[in-house]
């Protein structure tokens, strides 16, 4: 058997400012997707049969990627993150799906983690109608902290660059990683509303909200600064300012009408013991994220005031196998 992990990722500053050409930063946190690989005498999913037009990231790793001819494989897969939550819990499965077959068919090939990343990010698009960015399978892939930009980020060590032909065009991206201080004495606790995060419609409202009051854009333009001195106080382990940051990007993202009553609920609850609150992802529902040296208290407010949290590093381990 085979076995393989990829984590999740949340994202610390730049939430749909990114989709204007600004930077992203993400961390990849301890909860991710397992897959298990094993030969068997008939194709299944979870004990299921394995049924590739519900699966089509599977499908694209599995044959366009690999070109995978051996016997019928036993898929298993166990989830820790939170479903629809905007976690990145589909690119988790891509990239540890992606490690695992090639572990299973290459077992002496040591993985390669951009290479991971790129083959996740093909599965992604042919999963969504290709559309989709790298900033997912590339934080689950590399670890620790990642920044996804139209160009390279001063401050930053560039990594890859990833591209997508779209049906709205040619679509190119530079990643870029982060090194953390070491041992930082701080932890990242999420709270999920329990309520599903819809990106596109998201995404879209924001388009609409900022063509018909132009002067949103000031929003954003505060949120791509917001991030870049959120990302220097994070690289200078100032982690005050990283929280101070945090709220302020909230605040932002409060003008671009993204946030919730659920959301605000939680952000609220969490910031008497946190450095910062705010919402991770696309909003509408999903998760926040609250940085915090006293993570077990942090995670009862979020459960008092009705949310559901996990703790985790600031930067975990990228996908890998589990031997």
């Amino acid at each position: 058997m085979v076995r393989a992990f990829a984590p999740g990722k949340c994202i610390l500053f730049g939430e749909h400012a990114v989709v204007y050409g600004h930077p992203a930063v993400a961390v990849a946190i301890d909860s991710g997707v397992e897959v298990s690989l094993e030969a068997s005498t008939a194709w299944s999913i979870e004990g299921n049969p394995f049924d590739s037009t519900r699966h089509p990231h599977i499908s694209h790793i599995l044959q366009d990627v690999f070109s995978y001819d051996g016997p019928p494989l036993k898929m298993g897969i166990s989830s820790s993150l939170f479903s629809a939550a905007g976690l990145g819990s589909s690119a988790a499965l891509s990239n540890a799906m992606g490690a695992a077959v090639q572990a299973f068919i290459n077992p002496k090939i040591k993985l390669n983690p951009v290479d991971l990343a790129k083959i996740g990010h093909s599965a992604e698009a042919k999963a969504q109608s290709g559309r989709a960015s790298p900033t997912d399978t590339a934080t689950s892939a590399l670890g620790g902290c990642v920044v996804v930009s139209g160009e390279a980020i001063e401050g930053t060590t560039h990594v890859f660059d990833a591209q997508l032909e779209t049906p709205e065009g040619m679509r190119q991206w530079s990643i870029c990683k982060v090194e953390l201080p070491e041992n930082l004495d701080v932890s990242l606790v999420l709270g999920f509303t329990g309520v599903g995060s819809p990106t596109g419609d998201m995404v879209a409202h924001v388009a609409e909200l900022v063509s018909r009051s132009p002067e949103k854009m000031e929003d954003m333009d505060a949120i791509a600064k917001i991030s870049q001195a959120g990302l220097t106080a994070l690289s200078a382990g100032n982690l005050e300012a990283v929280g101070m940051a945090m709220n302020a990007c909230h605040e932002r993202l409060q003008n671009l009408e993204v946030s919730s009553p659920e959301l605000d609920a939680l952000v609220e609850a969490a910031r008497p013991h946190s450095l910062g609150a705010k919402l991770t992802g696309a909003g509408g529902g999903g998760c926040m994220v609250a940085l915090t040296r006293e993570p077990q208290r942090v995670a009862q407010d979020i459960e008092i005031a009705g949310g559901q949290p996990l703790i985790s590093r600031l930067g975990a381990e990228g996908v890998h196998l589990i031997k």
